[in-house]
């Protein structure tokens, strides 16, 4: 009995044995680990934030007419260039029946009271002529037949207005031709001839007969996320990608920043604006999409490397690389960054540009697939 427990601890000796020297075998014939290196590079780093937005005049006003009607006339599409002063429409007034009686009243107590002091003139008029009475007292009786003369008068042009939008000797300045304010592109016209528009006023805002602009004068508007807000100020430098134009760049500068932010699909946005530089070259048609990159920071032709090969200490959180001494041997190297843009970092001090970094992930062989 003790003789065969003794083979069977021998025997286990001896396998375990064999298991520890054929690990070590294996480990003895596994490839070393390999780490790659690089080396600084020069580059252009620019860190920005981005927003979207869409391309809009910087002044658009939007024509309205002072009077109601029907439109008769239009004279411009979108695309015309227009000076002040310039005839957009021309309205065709649908009076109001009340208005109209009142004015067609207004007239019958002119008349009324023409001719009363008609009848009053003629009268101390025969009376100066047989020296009843004296010279002041006709002045004050032909002062008054002509004042009612020229309220008659008044009343029927009054009638005329209410009427037709016009009267004799206001042609030009007729409320029924609608015309420019500023000059500009008629950006668009959205009635049509047939359509029926309302009058500006303190109580309606009135209907629109063209929208006019200076494209020369375009801005960018869009908006950024509360993240992005707090790293950005006026004055800060724009590039404008417009999506329906390929292969441009636009530059503008940040004029606005929205001083309260609008809740939009759960996110805190804030609107910006940023003036363009004039183009002579490219025409950009409002409302255009498109994307701004606020520049943050710039950093021209500066030694870089990748921010992925950069590491920091647990304690200080001082960044730092590994540097290869001799061949697979590295050692610990401190540096002093400046801007990134999330790929490349500028190296400001600690590193040559003969320095091989070492790349974190270890690179081993491949083996080879039968």
């Amino acid at each position: 009995m003790k003789k065969s427990v003794t083979i069977i601890i021998l025997l286990l000796i001896v396998i375990v044995f064999g298991g520890a020297m054929y690990y070590l075998y294996q480990k003895n014939n596994e490839d070393p680990v390999v780490y790659e290196t690089e080396k600084l590079s020069k580059q252009s780093i620019v860190k920005k934030a981005v927003a979207t937005g869409s391309i809009l005049p910087l002044e658009e006003v939007l024509i309205k007419p002072n009077i109601s009607g029907v439109i008769e006339e239009i004279y411009v599409e979108g695309g015309d260039y227009v000076k002040s002063g310039d005839l957009l429409a021309k309205i065709k007034v649908v009076p109001n029946l009340s208005a109209l009686n009142d004015a067609k009243n207004a007239i019958d107590e002119a008349k009324i009271n023409l001719d009363d002091q008609k009848r009053n003139y003629e009268r101390q008029l025969s009376l100066f002529d047989k020296g009843v009475i004296s010279k002041a007292d006709l002045e004050r009786a032909q002062v008054a037949f002509e004042q009612a003369r020229q309220s008659y008068g008044a009343a029927n042009k009054r009638y005329d207005i209410v009427k037709t939008g016009t009267t004799s000797g206001f042609s030009n300045a007729a409320n029924t031709l609608i015309r420019s304010t500023v000059g500009g592109m008629v950006l668009e016209v959205p009635v049509e001839v047939g359509n029926q528009v309302i009058e500006s006023n303190n109580f309606n805002e009135g209907t629109t007969i063209a929208a006019v602009a200076d494209v020369e004068k375009m801005i960018f508007e869009g908006k950024v996320d509360e993240s992005e807000v707090g790293r950005i100020k006026e004055d800060l430098p724009l590039e404008i990608t417009v999506g329906a134009i390929e292969n441009k760049v636009f530059d503008a500068v940040l004029d606005y920043i929205a001083p309260k932010g609008k809740e939009e699909n759960g996110a805190i946005q804030f609107e910006i604006k940023g003036t363009l530089k004039k183009q002579d070259s490219v025409f950009i048609r409002a409302g255009l999409s498109a994307n701004a990159s606020i520049i943050l920071a710039r950093a021209d032709s500066v030694m870089a490397l990748k921010e992925a090969l950069v590491q920091f200490d647990d304690d200080t959180k001082k960044p730092y690389v590994e540097i290869e001494t001799s061949e697979q041997k590295f050692e610990r190297r401190d540096v002093e960054l400046g801007v990134s843009d999330g790929i490349f970092v500028e190296v400001k001090s600690g590193l040559d540009k003969e320095d091989n970094i070492k790349v974190w992930n270890a690179i081993e062989k491949e083996e080879s697939i039968n």
